[in-house]
């Protein structure tokens, strides 16, 4: 039959394209030359009605957020908040029983995402009330970067004064922070600067730089090419300017504690987000954060379609994080050590001399690739073992991110001769040929790489709905599969892969403990150092890149949570007989990325409502990890 949606002009036939299941097809042959499949195996004979839906959706958003390109400026606030209202309207005027059961999940996907950035936008707006004593200018000065935007003639003389009243705003405000304390038995003084905490503090001299950067962009487009705004504007703007340079400068002295040594860059405020970021970092810059609370943390939850407390999974984290600890301590003896630590520092310095580390992870990723290619597990298609390069990390990314990284190129992280003696060891010590060996395929094939090259080909109008608990979960799901295939035979490896499964137990553990406030950044540290040997520097950019608002709230918990989602579907679905490996994998590769518990519903054929599919405990589903036989 045919499905009315009343989304604009948009009419689709739920017959258009035949028949949907919930089990991806066979992969298609490929041509003898070149590994090209023959064209006629690549025409779809089912797909979700519902895709072009998801991807008018993501058209609009994205002119949307280009057209309103100042971050939270009260145009932007307006247009995103009705967008994802409006859309969540029509979308229930859909008649949800007629849609094929592809279809369904797309819906579902879809309304749970516009729920989410209805979420993200509240919590948007009281992170800006937490700030907004001290930044009173914002709307005034975002409102002008609006009328821009809306193409408004500009008035240069207005202009200049709201400018000028603006740049005597900061001033007051800095001297405020800058006063110094009141001595005992002073008088009090007339006006006191705002209260603010490090993370409001740290939050509003990043709103402050981020403001800079959008005045910039206004009146760069006007400047010269508009003879009477050169006229009026140019001091009023080199004076607004460099005045909210100081006052961003200020806070973070004031307020955060930290003297910036170098230029200030815009960066996000933090708070929300899907993230994913790894954004570079000063060397002294302090790692604050934007604890989101209990109910912060239960909406993120509740959009992964999570149904545990941050309580409970942290229980689980640290019964996972036992499980490693009794078998790197079985490594540490065969290599005759009786403190695991002790073990786990004579693997560190296996590493490899300067200059050797990319040779060392070309050679793993190769070797990882002809072990999965020597498996009936999953289809990787020869291209995707050709297309993937190899970069470097930059000294300051180094300082966020650690270890390599995995995606489209693998981007490897070794010292350069610019570092200090001590970054370079640590680095270099982090980095070992071991450590590398348990998770080179987590960045390469089958894991990010492999996602991404999959996600452009199938499904892709699901690459919108992309979570951590997908991504990250399934390449954190192919490290606990090897383990339990006997992929680490050596000591030295097994603690390679033990260092890691510890590392994502006790992310879980001090990202959920922050933002429920329980436990500071240099706390996290610590735990780092203490339940895993992690080098401190590392344990540093580890904790940094976790709470500097390049990554949302739940990214580092998501590793070891959507892995053991993936472990316990796999038990339910491939240990009981129902699929093979080969199926299992490939149908979850061509689904495309989505919450776990949905790729559950599309693999079972699970019954769906508008609300989604029922609550998943699957933490009482997985499968026992299997211990290394002793010696």
């Amino acid at each position: 039959m045919t499905t009315r949606i009343a989304l604009g002009a948009v009419l689709l036939s739920a017959t258009l394209f035949g028949p949907t299941r919930a089990t991806a097809q066979d992969p298609p042959p490929r041509d003898p030359m070149f590994g090209v499949p023959p064209v006629a195996s690549l025409i779809a004979t089912s797909r979700s009605e519902f895709a072009e839906v998801v991807s008018r959706y993501q058209a609009d958003q994205t002119a949307l957020t280009r057209r309103y390109d100042a971050p939270e400026s009260p145009d932007r606030r307006f247009r995103m908040r009705n967008f994802y209202t409006a859309w969540r309207q029509r979308l229930a005027e859909t008649e949800f029983s007629a849609l094929s059961h592809e279809a369904k999940i797309d819906y579902v996907l879809l309304d749970n995402e516009l729920r989410h950035q209805l979420a993200l936008l509240d919590r948007e707006d009281k992170l800006r009330a937490e700030a907004a004593p001290a930044l009173p200018f914002a709307d005034a000065l975002l409102s002008i970067y609006d009328a821009r935007r809306r193409m408004e003639t500009v008035d240069p003389v207005a202009a200049a004064r709201t400018l000028t009243a603006v740049t005597k705003s900061v001033d007051s405000l800095r001297a405020l922070f800058e006063a110094p304390a009141a001595g005992r038995g002073a008088a009090p003084a007339a006006r006191s600067a705002p209260t603010l905490t490090r993370s409001t503090g740290m939050r509003a001299a990043a709103r402050v730089d981020q403001i800079r950067q959008t005045m910039g962009s206004w009146y760069r487009y006007y400047q010269g090419y508009d003879p009477m705004f050169s006229w009026w504007l140019a001091d009023p703007y080199r004076k607004l300017d460099e005045s909210m340079q100081r006052y961003a400068r200020t806070l973070r002295e004031r307020v955060v504690g930290w003297r910036q040594t170098g230029p200030a860059v815009a960066a996000a405020p933090g708070g929300g987000g899907r993230g994913g970021g790894g954004q570079a970092a000063e060397a002294d810059e302090p790692i604050v954060g934007v604890p989101i609370g209990a109910d912060g943390l239960q909406a993120d939850l509740d959009y992964e379609m999570i149904p545990y407390t941050a309580e409970e999974l942290i229980t689980i984290a640290e019964r996972e994080y036992a499980f490693s600890l009794q078998e790197i301590k079985k490594a540490a003896k065969e290599l005759g050590y009786d403190d695991w630590k002790q073990a786990s520092e004579h693997v560190k310095n296996l590493y490899v001399a300067p200059g050797k580390q990319i040779d060392i992870i070309r050679d793993l990723a190769r070797q990882a690739e002809a072990y999965f290619a020597s498996k009936d597990w999953v289809t990787i298609p020869e291209l995707s073992t050709e297309d993937w390069r190899m970069e470097m990390l930059s000294p300051e990314r180094q300082r966020v991110s650690p270890f390599f990284l995995g995606g489209e190129a693998i981007l490897v992280s070794y010292p350069t001769d610019a570092m200090t003696d001590e970054e370079k060891l640590m680095s270099m010590r982090g980095n070992n040929p071991h450590f590398s060996h348990a998770t080179v395929f987590h960045e390469l094939n089958p894991g990010h790489h492999f996602q991404g090259f999959m996600t452009q080909r199938y499904n892709a109008h699901r690459r919108g709905f992309n979570t951590p608990f997908w991504n990250e979960g399934i390449a954190l799901y192919w490290e606990m599969f090897v383990w339990d295939e006997g992929f680490h035979s050596s000591p030295e490896d097994r603690i390679g892969a033990l260092f890691w499964r510890m590392h994502r137990s006790a992310r879980i553990i001090f990202s959920l403990s922050f933002h429920l406030g329980k436990m500071t950044p240099e706390q996290s540290i610590d735990l780092l150092v203490d339940m895993v040997n992690f080098e401190r520097a590392n344990a540093e950019a580890e904790v940094r890149r976790s709470f500097n608002g390049s990554y949302s709230p739940l990214y580092q918990a998501a590793y070891m949570l959507g892995g053991l989602q993936m472990r316990a579907l796999h038990g339910e679905l491939v240990l009981s007989g129902r699929m093979t490996n080969r199926e299992f994998h490939d149908a979850v590769m061509q689904g495309g990325p989505m919450p776990i518990t949905m790729v559950r519903a599309r693999l079972t054929g699970q019954s769906l409502t508008r609300a989604g599919a029922p609550a998943w405990r699957f933490a009482d589903q997985v499968p026992p990890p299997k211990p290394f036989p002793s010696r």
